[in-house]
């Protein structure tokens, strides 16, 4: 960890004010849903049996300091972003040659494959593709040059299960609220205006709102009410994120909004065998006369191998995908996020970078957030990251990571040499990605988890939300051009928080907290 650039920080609490304050939280993240369901550690399912408590969601005491032009750069460059994975998504031919490198070590990634080639070989019949994306960032310090400015460096790019938007936006309005009623004895710096509003839930509902509507008529005859269904997983902790959209979708757009978990889809939804266009028709057990037309399927779920053990979840995900409901994400724009993606745009020197963002300012601008990162294979690029990968004393600057998404699945500096020998085959190592690690500027704050504060030095993930629809080629094209973009936006971010002693940042994982930012200059 790089030193601090921030001021000191956070204020010191007397016992009585750190009561008034922990009271005031936990009161008004209750009453405004920022919150999930306890973990069985903290709630005995024999306490819970029905799973009906809700706890105050990990948040951080007070909102952390963050480099103001950090701050604005990451958000300036998301519609970048957002065309570049947008143009990945619609090309079929260049992402294949990605994934091939991927199918002979990499099972759940192949078994996603199977699916789009499976679907293209019976023919797409929805061209529309949505993304509700987030890009990770963390502020950097040059170790070579540390009175450089701070810079952001890329983590990692979501196509799936982007979480948090939902209760990103209350934990911002929460740390307000805190400031407003004098919870706080604020420094002289933490004023009303160094405290950025967060739309995220009005920007990611407007991105699933613009889908719904391009989605047109109902497909069926006689027509039938069209509706935007969330794939979920079950039982699901952080279900009052999801509930924010859902529940603006329903009020706010009047857009019938159903869950549904994912082991049930295949049960619960149909594709009628005599209709061409293939409309995927939700049947809502509760209300079973009154069938719904899905005009939007929103993963928040499908994108762990665990979720397909059972038998017959990929034949449920091919069901899915073969449907003429706009998916968030296609089975494409779920690849285009893998770990092998990032690594292929950012390993220096990389010249696929220009062939999706032609505007060279926009490619230059994104290329300057990347940290180097290595294939872990045979070419030149992937010999060196062997070198270092094995090295004891060289790993301790670097990330493993593989092909997935979640939280908790990433091996961190000197564990990595005995990982990779634990893999056995050097084949199996192309799975995984190695990425030179982020030095953040240090930083004090105080996380609050299930009643318990904790202090110390922290890290500080800043995740920038995307909203983007574009109708890409059924299946993707094979010309390169990405196609046409209907709707693209940054969307709110989400800052995520874990004490420095965690490698993982994961909130829903156990790892992190939701925070949010108070600007600096520095």
């Amino acid at each position: 960890m790089a030193a601090s650039i921030y001021p000191e920080y956070p204020p010191e609490l007397t016992p009585e004010q750190e009561e008034y304050l922990l009271s005031n939280l936990n009161d008004w993240s209750i009453a405004n849903g920022l919150a999930v369901r306890p973990s069985a550690s903290f709630v005995s399912q024999e306490a819970d049996p029905s799973g009906v408590l809700a706890v105050t969601a990990p948040v951080t005491l007070f909102p952390s300091p963050f480099p103001k032009a950090c701050f604005e750069e990451a958000r300036s460059i998301q519609t970048a972003y957002n065309e570049l994975y947008a143009a990945i998504a619609s090309d079929e031919e260049w992402l294949g040659d990605i994934i091939q490198e991927l199918i002979e070590v990499d099972d759940f990634i192949a078994k996603l494959w199977e699916v789009h080639l499976a679907v293209k070989k019976e023919g797409y019949v929805q061209d529309l593709s949505l993304g509700l994306f987030r890009s990770d960032y963390m502020v950097h310090i040059d170790p070579s040059t540390p009175s450089a400015p701070p810079q952001i460096k890329q983590v990692e790019f979501n196509t799936i299960a982007s979480s948090f938007g939902g209760l990103a936006s209350q934990v911002s309005l929460l740390h307000k609220h805190l400031l407003a009623t004098t919870s706080y004895p604020p420094p002289p710096s933490l004023l009303p205006p160094s405290l950025p509003p967060n739309p995220s839930i009005t920007h990611l509902t407007t991105g699933l709102t613009t889908a719904h509507h391009n989605y047109g008529p109902s497909k069926t005859s006689p027509p039938l009410p069209t509706c935007i269904l969330f794939l979920v997983q079950t039982p699901e902790r952080n279900i009052f994120d999801q509930l924010h959209l859902s529940y603006t979708l329903q009020t706010h757009q009047r857009i019938p909004t159903f869950r549904l978990p994912f082991p049930l889809a295949s049960t619960l939804t149909s594709i009628p065998s005599a209709n061409p266009q293939r409309p995927l028709i939700y049947t809502p057990p509760h209300s079973p006369s009154t069938p719904y037309e899905v005009s939007v399927l929103y993963f928040r779920a499908g994108y762990t191998p665990s979720e397909y053990a059972p038998p017959g979840a990929w034949e449920t995900r091919l069901h899915l995908e073969r449907s003429a409901a706009i998916k968030c994400p296609s089975i494409l724009t779920h690849l285009a996020g893998s770990k092998k993606v990032q690594q292929v745009l950012a390993t220096p020197h990389s010249p696929h970078l220009s062939r999706f963002l032609p505007d060279p300012d926009a490619a230059e601008r994104v290329r300057s957030t990347f940290a180097a990162i290595y294939p872990l294979d045979d070419s030149p690029a992937g010999k060196e990251a062997k070198v270092l990968a094995t090295d004891p004393d060289k790993a301790v600057g670097y990330v493993l990571k593989p092909q997935r998404e979640g939280g908790g699945n990433n091996v961190y500096r000197g564990a990595i040499p005995a990982f990779l020998r634990g893999l056995g085959d050097e084949k199996r190592w192309r799975g995984h990605i190695l990425m030179e690690l982020i030095e953040p500027p240090a930083l004090k704050n105080a996380i609050v988890r299930e009643g318990v504060v904790k202090r110390g030095e922290v890290i500080g993930e800043l995740g920038v939300y995307g909203a983007c629809l574009w109708r890409g080629g059924k299946g993707g094209r094979e010309d390169g051009n990405g196609g046409e973009i209907l709707h693209s936006a940054e969307a709110g971010y989400l800052l995520r928080t874990k004490g420095r002693e965690s490698e993982e940042g994961g909130v829903a994982a156990g790892f992190g907290a939701v925070d949010s930012v108070y600007l600096v200059d520095v």
